[in-house]
Parts: C-alpha cells; sequence; structure tokens
C-alpha cells in the first residue's frame, strides 16, 4: 500500500507565508505528477499546482506568482511554498501522488487526508 501524508498548515495573517510538505511512502516504484488541490467549504476541490517527475509545474491562474510547488523526488516529497496569502486562500489541501508500484504496473492516484490552512487576521 501507498500512503500520502500532508503536513503544515496552519493559521496566517494575509500577506502572511506557509510551507506545505507532503511526503508519499509504502510500496513504490516510481512516482510520476503529483499534486496540490484545494477545498473550501461550499466548493469543489480545484488544483492548485501540479509538478511532473521531470520538474514540469503548471499553476492554477489564482496562485501563480504566490505559490511554488517543488519535489524532491529521493524523499517522494512534494513542497508547496505559499506567499502573501489572502483569505481567499482559505481551505483544506490536499496532495495526490501518482504512483507505480512495480515497473510494468498501472499507475494509481494517491490521496492525502488534507490539511487545513485559514488566512484570517
Amino acid at each position: 500500500q501507498v500512503q500520502v501524508v500532508e503536513s503544515g498548515g496552519g493559521l496566517v495573517q494575509p500577506g502572511g507565508s506557509l510551507r506545505l510538505s507532503c511526503a508519499a511512502s509504502g510500496s513504490i516504484f516510481s512516482i510520476d505528477a503529483m499534486g496540490w488541490y484545494r477545498q473550501a467549504p461550499g466548493k469543489e476541490r480545484e488544483l492548485v499546482a501540479i509538478i511532473t517527475s521531470g520538474d514540469s509545474s503548471n499553476y492554477a491562474d489564482s496562485v501563480k506568482g504566490r505559490f511554488t510547488i517543488s519535489r524532491d523526488n529521493a524523499k517522494n516529497t512534494t513542497y508547496l511554498q505559499m506567499n502573501s496569502l489572502k483569505p481567499e486562500d482559505t481551505a483544506v489541501y490536499y496532495c495526490n501522488a501518482d504512483t507505480k508500484r512495480r515497473a510494468w504496473g498501472p499507475t494509481f492516484r494517491y490521496w492525502g487526508q488534507g490539511t487545513q490552512v485559514s488566512v484570517s487576521s
């Protein structure tokens, strides 16, 4: 099995910064893309940022220029540096990892349980 665990959420004032971490562990052969999503109360889950195994990244328009996604392939970990946070960034942030458990096996998307980010004065 594969486990995905997020950490680093919390309460921050507008304009502040947070760094989220997400580590995948377990029976892993390789990880393709890793992504961050968020879900605010009463809203659908939306993509925040995604990064491939080759370090290509893509961002939602709402976070471009403020958030930076990165990854450490040796640690099966991805990070989300969030700067200039706004109240509308308040949400539960989820990480996923598109994982192969063996060389010629299928790719499955595993999700973490989420970490709460609250931006408020």
